[in-house]
């Protein structure tokens, strides 16, 4: 059977209705447009699956577009990591594009629209600019300056140009409707001069366009048919169009803005700021560390670009904010590495169990299916031996009927190889168990066709050879956060909800095949979790991140 379509969301539904309206198919095109300031982060990467996902559906070019146009917070390092965020969840753009590619334009049409009498340059402080624009119920106030003759504008515009001027000596503003039920239809600014080199244009700008005036004319040089923004722009609409309005000519094609909502997810924050503080602050190691919600820390995590894609899929495109649980990415990741992980063997909190009956020097290299989701995943071999490790929390010397692992007295199943019976445990002079002694049954080999291996027990374990365990840093990460929404709180400061245990970092044992991983290769521990080689990670001391448990443990914790 087909597989069925799914619905058009709103955004493509105004593609749709400009189709029919007129536009032509080879006329559409959209951008990506992120301003190098900070690592991209798990709402950006909704951005770039809408944005991607429409030039995926209908063929058209998707531009990546930089708006480098604050230099005090924007960097090389920021630009690399954009792009390699965007590769990584396999996405190409048409052209790589920056607003600072536009700036003799941008200051070109900013001349003109001083000498049509639309633009000028205002004197005052930004104080005394932010007073005068009044409030949603009352106009604001005109600058003194707001009737400056062009040719002193034109004077002044082309000082604050060579760096003549200090900066917030002069600012260049639009001159529109200081009664606008829009405040910001007041008098933009649209320039203002920054004494600090661009990452891209060095020393040669002094002056550097506001967001306002740089967005809209860029989507208009690239000739962007459709250029889709978070609703915070929606106010931002009547002024994009606005600056269109002055510099249109009815030949090209004039870009569109349209507006969606953001998904917030729970447990997290995505501000910048906030991200950044974090860094600072030395709570998080970097942009990239497995906690955060950026999608470096995402791929440190071990989230794969199939699990982000289809989450971003899931949550749809929508004109009303909501919070997104982040349960529901986890449970993505879960879906997508269920498929694709290899299984291995791991104990987390060893604990020794010698089988008293099994062969001294005996080992045996026993089969186990890779993936039992994936038919052509295969097999490898493990080896077992007559002292295991399993977790510590999978004994108790006495237990009631619904405990399934081991006790004294019961039997268990050993992944992959023999049944065995606790028969007895050492322990120290504190009381905590240090070995467990148990028999096996020769005849009951998983696989060997043998009555004994068809026996059912209740309980089956995770295992790992002693003499063949590779010892591996295994770093847990849970939920940055205790409640959903951190920075909701508008009397407590974000960082008072920090969770105390979002890294625990453990020694474990891991079966051999571990050596043969490489950064950003997943597995699942069986009976564990999924979890990911780290970057710091080598054949001489294995560090696992870990991604996600195998089901959620916060489910229990809700009302």
């Amino acid at each position: 059977m087909a597989k069925e379509e799914a619905p058009l969301h709103f955004i493509e539904h105004i593609v749709e209705d400009d189709l029919k309206a007129g536009y032509k198919q080879e006329e559409l095109k959209f951008r990506f447009p992120p301003e190098p300031n900070g690592y991209l982060h798990i709402g950006h990467a909704s951005s770039i699956c809408l944005n991607f996902g429409l030039g995926e559906r209908y063929k058209a070019p998707v531009n990546l577009r930089f708006d480098d146009t604050n230099p005090t917070k924007e960097e090389q390092e920021f630009v690399d990591a954009i792009k390699r965020d965007i590769e990584w969840l396999g996405f190409e753009w048409a052209e790589e594009c920056y607003a600072s590619d536009y700036f003799q334009q941008l200051y070109d049409w900013a001349v003109q629209l001083i000498k049509d009498g639309k633009a000028y340059v205002d004197s005052q402080t930004s104080i005394l600019i932010a007073e005068q624009k009044g409030t949603p119920n009352e106009p604001g106030i005109e600058s003194p300056f707001r009737n400056r003759p062009v040719e002193e504008s034109l004077a002044l515009f082309e000082k604050m140009k060579n760096g003549e001027v200090k900066e917030g000596e002069h600012v260049l503003r639009a001159k529109i409707d200081m009664a606008s039920g829009n405040m910001l239809m007041r008098d933009p600014v649209m320039y203002r001069v920054v004494n600090k080199a661009h990452h891209r244009t060095g020393s040669n700008w002094k002056i550097y366009p506001m967001y306002d005036w740089a967005h809209g004319q860029s989507d208009y040089l690239e000739q962007v048919s459709h250029s889709l923004c978070t609703l915070e722009f929606l106010p931002h609409r009547e002024l994009y169009d606005w600056f269109l309005d002055q510099l249109y000519d009815d030949k090209k094609l004039r870009p569109k803005q349209r507006e969606f909502a953001r998904r917030n997810l729970s447990h997290t924050v995505v501000s910048k700021r906030k991200l950044a503080k974090l860094v600072e602050e030395g709570v998080v190691t970097g942009w990239d560390d497995p906690r955060m919600p950026t999608i470096s820390g995402l791929r440190r995590r071990g989230y794969t670009p199939d699990s982000i894609r289809n989450f971003a899929d899931s949550i749809g495109v929508g004109k009303r904010e909501n919070m997104i649980d982040v349960s529901h990415l986890e449970f993505n990741v879960r879906e997508d590495l269920n498929k694709k992980a290899p299984r291995i063997m791991a104990v987390l909190d060893p604990v020794k169990v010698v089988i008293t009956n099994y062969p001294e020097g005996k080992e045996e290299w026993l089969e186990a299916e890779n993936n039992q989701e994936d038919e052509s995943a295969g097999y490898r071999e493990v080896p077992f031996s007559r002292e295991l490790y399993i977790e510590k929390e999978d004994f108790r010397e006495e237990a009631n009927r619904k405990f399934f692992r081991l006790k004294i007295g019961k039997e268990v199943r050993l992944k992959n190889a023999y049944i065995i019976k606790a028969e007895s445990c050492t322990k120290d002079s504190e009381g905590n168990i240090t070995e467990i002694q148990c028999t096996y049954d020769p005849e009951s080999k998983s696989g060997s066709g043998t009555e004994a291996s068809q026996r059912k027990v209740k309980g089956t374990l995770h295992w790992v050879s002693v003499p063949h365990a590779v010892p591996a840093e295994v770093r847990l990460y849970d939920r940055l956060f205790t409640v959903p929404a951190p920075d909701g709180d508008k009397e407590k400061d974000f960082m008072e909800f920090l969770n105390p245990n979002s890294l625990q970092i453990v020694r474990a044992a891991a079966e051999p095949s571990v050596k043969d991983l490489k950064e950003g290769d997943n597995v699942q521990f069986q009976r564990l979790g999924y979890f990911v080689i780290d970057k710091e990670s080598s054949p001489e001391a294995v560090i696992f991140n870990r991604t996600v448990p195998l089901r959620d443990s916060w489910a229990k914790l809700k009302d």
